[in-house]
Parts: C-alpha cells; structure tokens; sequence
C-alpha cells in the first residue's frame, strides 16, 4: 500500500494546528503525498471535496476553525472522501471534549487518531492525563478501543507502547516505533495526516494498521541513526521517504 499511496500522490487537505503545521505538510511530501494547509471556511468545502482525503486536527482550537473543521468534514463525506480525527487534548478542558463530540456527530469520520487518555476522555472513562500527553489508566484499552469504533461507525487507532486498530470487528495489535517518538512535539499529529493518506488508496482498517505499522518502522529507522528530538526529527522525514515496504506487508507484527 506504501506504494499505491506514493503512485496516486493523493491531495491530503490538512485543517491544523499551527504548532506543526510545517513538520505535517513536509512528513506528507516525504511520503509522496500533497498536502495543502487551508482552514478559511470561505474554501474549505471547495479544498475538502477536490482532496483526496482530509485531516482534522484540533490542537490549537478557535472558534473560526472549529466551523472550518464541520464544513469541510461535511464537502468531504459529499464527496466520498474520508476524514481523520486527531482529538489532541480531548480530555484537557471541557471545551475541546464538546468540539469532539460535535464533530462526530456532525461528521461521518472515517478514522479516529488519538491516544490512550484521548480515546479514555471521548468514552467518558476514568484516566489520569496532563495536558495533551497520553497520561495513564487503568483500563483494557482493546476493549475500549472496540467500543469506541462500533459507538461512532468508525475506525479507532491508538497509538502508544502497543498500537490497538479497530474497526469495532478485527483488532490489530502492531509493535513498532521508538520511544524517542514521544520526544518530539507532532509526531501523532502527522501519524494522523499519514493515516488519511493511506485512507485515500482503501478506506479500511488495514488500510490503517498499514499506516501505523509503517510509521512505527520509520520511527525505528531513524532512531538507528539518532536518538536525539533534534537530528531523529531530519532522520524521521528521510526515513519516510525511502522505505518502499512494510512488516505489515509480509505477515509481520499484527495479530
């Protein structure tokens, strides 16, 4: 599929935060993706319905963009075109948690992108966060991540020290990444718009366990040549750009 995505060099319309808005849009060009950064809601819904697929991230929230986000979700699923949701924060203030619940429910949201403690605050379960961090639980994060899919008719991908995918059906466990990926700031927010490009070849979980498992083996890739935020940053970008297959195309690492 890392082929199929690179050979449609699919248009991923990105409404984003402007912490890492530049490492989103250069992470897509490594992959062989088109990224374009639009959230003025006087062309979203002409950006949303010509992309090939459309990335909602709510990282830095404000009113105006918050109605940029409903109006292109919904050009999108005029136009068949799948939408990932990266609910940063969710559980960090009662506002953003109010925006994610708005947006699932006036969006058909194809995937949803997050961590533990963000998929814990949109199910309404018990977990300690801090800030936009995963923080920690007590929970089975599989079952919740099940749940959470067959609630919203939607894809669930957490990402942590085991990513869980789930379309509510099939439950992929992918062991892959570095914990050098946790350092520097975006990494989730890009694994999302990665996500929505994998989404534009096949709109199914594979589709996103393919994503993730490509994304940690990346992670692994550059953290071989550093392990310091700074240079694994430029390592990371380059590894995107030169690994041609996957474990997860083999047989590898999901269950």
């Amino acid at each position: 599929m890392i082929q199929q995505v690179r050979e449609k060099k699919p248009l991923i319309h990105c409404i984003t935060n402007y912490v890492v808005a530049n490492f989103q849009a250069n992470g897509l060009l490594s992959l062989g993706a088109s990224p374009v950064m639009g959230d003025e809601i006087e062309e979203v819904k002409e950006l949303a319905a010509v992309a090939d697929a459309l990335s909602l991230n709510i990282g830095t929230l404000n009113q105006r963009s918050v109605e940029s986000m409903i109006a292109a979700g919904r050009a999108a699923n005029e136009k068949g075109v799948p939408v990932v949701l990266d609910p940063v924060g969710a559980g960090a203030t009662a506002y953003r948690l109010s925006v994610i619940d708005r947006i699932l429910e006036e969006v058909n949201v194809t995937a949803l992108r997050c961590n533990a403690g963000e998929l814990a605050a949109i199910m309404r379960t018990d977990w300690s966060a801090k800030g936009v961090d995963a923080g920690e639980g007590d929970v089975d994060l599989r079952d919740l991540a099940v749940k959470a899919a067959r609630k919203y008719g939607l894809i669930v991908a957490v990402t942590g020290e085991t990513d869980i995918v789930t379309d509510g059906d099939v439950v992929h466990d992918i062991h892959a990444g570095h914990p050098v990926m946790a350092s520097v700031t975006g990494m989730g927010c890009l694994l999302s718009s990665v996500t929505a490009a994998f989404l534009s070849v096949e709109k199914t979980a594979d589709a996103v366990s393919e994503a993730v498992q490509f994304y940690g083996e990346a992670g692994e890739r550059a953290a071989a040549i550093s392990e310091k935020p700074g240079s694994f940053q430029i390592a990371f970008i380059n590894a995107i750009a030169t690994i041609n297959e996957s474990k997860c195309q083999t047989g590898g690492r999901l269950g």
